[in-house]
């Protein structure tokens, strides 16, 4: 889940806002506190009156209206009744609990998303202190919301469809008629909340890809000078359709001085990022041995990037902006380092494209097993081991006398003779 808090001095516009898209058919009043009534049954001044009954007891509050929008990721697949349960523990962690709100639940964008509209104003005249509030009891709340309703948590990952932003359709662009200014509205506060980049040109380059363009006029405009700035619906030439609408009078203000602010805090927002987003577009370049302009572009694309040339009207290229559309940020080529400017990519280009060859490789067949170099085996014998009997035991037990062979008397007077003959014949 995702909170964020704005706070204005208008609840006229604020409740104009959310009546409007009630109006378009993209958004519904889901929930309502703090009301005598019904509230399906009142029109618009009848639900100012109730919040300006708690303004007008303190005129010296002149910051009294608060904004704020809930986002939930797709896989949280809530219904209405969850959603309200959720409403109202949030209300009551951030010490709104007691406050009348209205709670409109909006189907502009691809993710499921509410917006509140309440007062910081109580009944006894003084003022809640809204100081800081996103950074401490909203917080706070969020976690443990996303604890306690089972949430996707905001935290270590984006929203499965965090940017959500419809790009305007041309043909529908009428000046004059409220669904321009609504949809010009819708993505340039989208873009805001989501994108990080440093520079008006870097913003242009996001609200490109929606079919939008914030333009400050020539140089030599007052508008120009006096820092105005305005927004238009473009084709897909660039060029402007209709009749562009003034910063101040879309919701939230996105004035140049207003977008000033973001720049800055956006610079260390982004850096984080940096190194991935130079290394998939080495990614790209490592897979050519030669590439054109055209083929880098779709490339890029394919990793999530989108590359722009911004060249001057005599058409010579004089700076290159990376949108990571994976990261939502933003990178002048100069930013990522001068290999990534647009003097160093032009001298990388060529007119034909080439993959690079990978090398070739030999696949030798695995040598067989042998067995010359294993140890000998013990042979195996099929001989039966001979059975134990008392044999020799006998043999040790018997004496010399009864061991030694008896001979016979033939044989002792045959070997006597035949000494006798023995020693005649030495004679």
């Amino acid at each position: 889940m995702v909170a964020k808090i704005v706070s204005g001095k208008s609840i006229r516009g604020m409740l104009h806002y959310n009546e409007n898209k009630v109006a378009a058919h993209e958004a519904q009043l889901m929930m309502a506190s703090g009301f005598a009534t019904d509230v399906t049954g009142m029109n618009l001044e009848q639900k100012l009156h109730r919040f300006e009954n708690l303004t007008m007891l303190n005129g010296k509050v002149k910051t009294n209206a608060l904004h704020i929008t809930l986002n939930f990721d797709n896989l949280d697949n809530l219904t209405d009744e969850r959603l309200q349960q959720i409403t109202a523990s949030y209300m009551e962690k951030i010490g709104f609990g007691d406050q009348p709100y209205l709670v409109y639940k909006h189907a502009d964008a691809a993710h499921p998303h509410l917006h509140i509209a309440t007062t910081n104003m109580k009944a006894d005249g003084k003022r809640i202190d809204i100081h800081g509030i996103g950074r401490t009891l909203s917080e706070t709340a969020r976690k443990e919301l996303e604890k306690e309703f089972k949430l996707v948590q905001a935290e270590g990952r984006q929203l499965s469809n965090a940017l959500g932003i419809k790009a305007a359709n041309i043909e529908n662009a009428i000046y004059g008629k409220m669904p321009t200014k609504r949809t010009i509205t819708n993505i340039v506060n989208a873009v805001i909340r989501t994108y990080k980049f440093t520079s008006l040109a870097e913003m242009n380059a996001v609200l490109k890809q929606f079919n939008v363009k914030a333009d400050r006029g020539g140089e030599t405009t007052m508008m120009y000078q006096k820092n105005g700035l305005m927004y238009s619906i473009t084709n897909e030439k660039g060029e402007q359709v209709g009749v562009p609408i003034k910063a101040s009078a879309i919701y939230d203000k996105p004035t140049l001085a207003n977008l000033e602010k973001e720049f800055e805090k956006n610079i260390e927002k982004r850096k984080p990022f940096r190194d991935n987003l130079k290394e998939r577009i080495e990614k790209v370049f490592s897979k050519y041995e030669s590439i054109t302009k055209a083929t880098l572009i779709a490339e890029l694309q394919k990793q999530q990037i989108n590359m722009v040339f911004r060249q001057n009207e005599q058409g010579f290229t004089y700076g290159t902006t990376y949108v990571d559309n994976k990261n939502k940020t933003v990178f002048n080529g100069s930013d990522l380092g001068k290999a990534y400017s647009a003097k160093a990519i032009t001298e990388r280009l060529t007119t034909t494209d080439k993959l690079l060859q990978p090398e070739r490789q030999t696949y030798l067949k695995p040598a067989q097993q042998t067995n010359y170099l294993k140890k000998a085996q013990s042979v195996k014998t099929y001989l039966k081991p001979p059975e134990h009997n008392q044999f020799l035991k006998g043999l040790l037990n018997k004496t010399a006398t009864e061991v030694a062979p008896a001979i016979s008397g033939k044989k002792r007077k045959k070997k006597a003779k035949d000494q006798q003959q023995d020693q005649q014949q030495s004679l």
